[in-house]
């Protein structure tokens, strides 16, 4: 087997507070994760290709062949996402004229440490581990495709948590203490109902339109939230950002929707209603996983196992 030529990883990511708030300049509190996606570029003896496998722990799940350097599919497993790939190095290219113009051949391996539908961050860690290996910028190489605020991209070589704000569209990211003595009380639970961020945004947009209101509220919230010093005001905190949005979204939490009598508090985080919930508990891990486990919900996990 050939040594390989670069290889790099990128961390998953959750938003605490911010979510969709996050668009229009509000301050947004985000941690990197446990979780990511490896890439790894070896050499490879054959004529003038890219070959391409990306994994996840189910296995390989794209195999695609491209011509180089026209990044031509030549060959592929799932033809829309070998589209979607060849999308993106063309637009890392754009952003780096040098990228794959050599006419030897290449072998790139990804590899996901997590399921693809738990939200962490499939495509902003592929987007973050291909611009490091392109040397270009993330930023724009995120915006150039996928789109979004960037506090994902921030969160994928990120040590700490991140305060992050969009300021005249330029990504402002700070590191941040928190891992107050309640991270123990704190878990993150796994929904299983994928939305679509896409939608998610238009309803924000849609009824929010012009007022900037709700941004100066939840930058004041994820201040709020950094400087907690006790389980009840960071409860306090995550019910208020809650009925924020209910408010502001018109839908309704996800505790009411399937936990209404759940003890402590529980936040979205990203898209509503989809990947992982937040939890607080004063109660025994033992009795708050049983809770969760006995509704359905399997994927629990302590602060410390999802957590950076």
């Amino acid at each position: 087997m050939s040594k390989p030529v670069f290889q790099t990883r990128a961390q998953g990511k959750l938003l605490l507070t911010g979510e969709y708030a996050v668009l229009d300049g509000a301050l947004a509190l985000a941690v990197p994760v446990r979780f990511g996606q490896s890439l790894q570029v070896e050499a490879l003896e054959t004529d003038n290709t890219l070959l391409w496998r990306a994994g996840n722990p189910e296995g390989v799940w794209l195999e695609s062949r491209f011509q180089l350097p026209n990044l031509a599919i030549l060959q592929t497993n799932d033809t829309p996402a070998a589209e979607r790939l060849a999308q993106i190095l063309h637009a890392a290219r754009r952003l780096n004229p040098a990228f794959l113009q050599q006419q030897s051949s290449l072998l790139v391996s990804t590899q996901t440490d997590f399921p693809r539908n738990w939200g962490l961050g499939t495509s902003s860690t592929l987007i973050a581990a291909l611009a490091r290996w392109a040397d270009a910028d993330p930023y724009q190489l995120l915006a150039d495709t996928f789109g979004g605020s960037g506090y994902d991209i921030a969160c994928a070589y990120a040590e700490t948590p991140i305060l992050f704000r969009l300021d005249d569209g330029r990504p402002r990211v700070s590191a941040v203490e928190f891992r107050p003595a309640f991270t123990p009380q704190l878990y993150f639970i796994f929904l299983g109902k994928k939305q679509d961020s896409r939608e998610g945004i238009r309803r924000y947009r849609e009824k929010t339109g012009r007022d900037k209101g709700p941004v100066q509220r939840i930058s004041e919230l994820t201040q709020r939230a950094v400087q907690a010093v006790s389980l009840a005001v960071f409860e306090e905190v995550l019910s208020e950002h809650e009925h924020l949005l209910s408010q502001l979204l018109e839908l309704p939490r996800a505790r009411d929707l399937y936990f209404p009598d759940y003890w402590g508090e529980i936040k979205s985080l990203g898209a509503w209603g989809g990947d992982f919930v937040l939890a607080t508990s004063q109660r025994s891990e033992a009795e708050t996983r049983a809770f969760f486990n006995e509704k359905g919900f399997g994927v629990f996990m302590r602060w410390n196992e999802m957590i950076k």
